[in-house]
């Protein structure tokens, strides 16, 4: 029981945030002005980032972050109704792969909580490592094309929302043990800066109109490095025996494939929508 709820909480957090992030980067392309649309997908996806907040409450690391990597299933039907379409075999067929390489993972893996708390100096020097990788991204972002654009700032975003997780997880754990105290640590100020300079990361990416390169970057990158905050700073750890550990790498790589596969075909149909196929012909 104690892994179902967190587990249901992760689900339903990946199913807002894909709504979510869909209408907004169809709000952002369309027009590039904050819209009605904007604001709708804005409100899902913090209630879905509100609801993920309480899983990893109630959850560990590794059981609620590999469950986000769904959010991509979920946009695959709602980008195909926007799209008036429905979605081909070969979608489906890479969706159901990462739907089973996921619950392929957690019942593997066994994933589980620790009580260890770290020590803040560690997590100051690795979240520092992290950043600063992630500024050499953004100053590549800003002179690239609009694909690679797209590619290194949902690789920046994932990595944000990845740190967040950690931050969350810290906070909650301060709160359980002295919620009077909360306020006086520097963890909840820096995740309200990790998480707006994630929105604002995403935000960038969403601007190039390039979703099925932005989206999946982010989706793959944020449980990668939760996951390996999770296991470096709060001890979380995988209970797997040598095979089974073959078989969970294997796992996380057909994972990654397959949201790669899921975007590439997005990718294919984008020109063929703006092609000089479908361009209405001039009245005389």
């Amino acid at each position: 029981m104690h892994t179902i709820a967190p587990a249901m909480l992760a689900v339903a957090a990946a199913c807002l945030i894909a709504i979510g992030t869909v209408l907004r980067q169809r709000a952002s392309a369309t027009s590039g002005a904050i819209t009605p649309g904007w604001w709708l997908g804005a409100g899902l996806a913090v209630t879905g980032f509100g609801v993920q907040a309480v899983a990893l409450g109630l959850g560990s690391i590794l059981l609620v972050q590999p469950l986000l990597v769904l959010a991509v299933l979920f946009a695959l039907p709602l980008e195909a109704w926007f799209d008036h379409r429905r979605p081909t075999r070969v979608e489906w067929a890479w969706g159901g792969a990462l739907t089973a390489c996921v619950a392929l993972f957690l019942c593997l893996a066994s994933p589980r909580s620790s009580d260890h708390r770290t020590g803040q100096l560690a997590s100051a020097v690795t979240i520092a490592a992290v950043v600063i990788c992630l500024i050499g991204l953004v100053i590549a972002a800003e002179s690239c094309t609009s694909h690679f654009r797209a590619l290194f700032y949902g690789l920046t975003a994932g990595a944000l929302f990845g740190i967040s997780a950690l931050l969350i997880k810290t906070v909650i754990n301060q709160g359980v043990e002295n919620s009077a105290t909360v306020v006086v640590q520097p963890e909840i100020y820096l995740l309200v800066v990790v998480i707006g300079a994630g929105i604002y990361a995403q935000q960038r990416g969403f601007g190039s109109g390039d979703l099925q390169t932005s989206f999946p970057a982010m989706t793959v990158m944020e449980p990668a490095v939760a996951m390996v905050l999770g296991l470096a700073l709060l001890s979380e750890r995988i209970d797997v025996t040598m095979w089974e550990a073959g078989v969970v790498a294997v796992v996380l790589v057909v994972m990654v494939v397959a949201v790669i596969e899921l975007a590439r075909h997005s990718a294919i149909r984008t020109p063929a929508k703006s092609g000089p196929e479908n361009v209405a012909p001039e009245k005389s």
